[in-house]
């Protein structure tokens, strides 16, 4: 148990300093279900609250449809001005987060505590099995996989080994996790796993039966 625990801190350690030389602190970005409040200062009949749709699109009274998903808040701002110039002489908008849905990613399969977490800081796949106590004995750790939703109806699968990480070059096939990933740690080692899967066929991977099942 010891070294077990041991091998968590060195893990965690490692981890930790190959994010601070990538830069921990990193603006916001707006997701979709995010609230934004636009309040112009010469034209208040645009105001306007909206919300950020699934495909990443708001529809603004004056600029039309903008995707706005990905931007930063003052990223998100400028392109806005940008766009309502053409139509408004020296706008003036005061763009504000109303509300935000908090990002989080999913543990499942062989780890101590699977279940949903929040994703209040750059994490990596390895530090969010730590995170849930570790791997079991049981946990495939060479095939440790990451469900990654392009869209509604495909996901990206990125596979990794993270069975022996002992140092930061090792972590090079580590894996940033970004909001609503999925980290499947499986039992059995998989004989096959496509890149790209239907987002539905997700839940198969939760069944024990089908972890050694081949993707179609």
């Amino acid at each position: 148990m010891k070294r077990l625990f041991q091998l968590a801190f060195v893990l965690l350690t490692v981890s930790s300093l190959m994010l601070a030389q990538a830069g921990v602190h990193e603006r916001y970005r707006l997701h979709p279900g995010d609230v934004l409040e636009l309040n112009y200062r010469y034209t208040p009949e645009f105001n306007q609250t909206v919300t950020i749709q699934p495909d990443g699109y708001v529809n603004l009274a004056i600029a039309g449809q903008m995707h706005l998903a990905g931007m930063a808040v003052d990223d998100a701002h400028d392109a806005i001005i940008a766009r309502v110039s053409s139509q408004l002489n020296q706008p003036e908008l005061n763009l504000v987060l109303k509300e935000f849905l908090k990002p989080t990613f999913i543990v499942a399969g062989e780890v101590e505590r699977t279940g949903r977490y929040d994703l209040v800081e750059k994490t990596t796949a390895l530090q969010a099995i730590m995170q849930c106590g570790g791997f079991k004995d049981s946990a495939q750790q060479s095939q440790v996989i990451v469900f990654r939703n392009i869209n509604q109806d495909i996901a990206e699968v990125h596979v990794m080994s993270l069975k022996k990480v002992k140092h930061v070059s090792d972590l090079e096939r580590d894996v940033l996790l970004e909001p609503g990933d999925i980290v499947f740690v499986p039992t059995n080692k998989l004989e096959h796993l496509a890149r790209f899967i239907k987002s539905t066929n997700l839940g198969l991977y939760f069944n024990p039966v089908t972890y050694s099942a081949a993707i179609p």
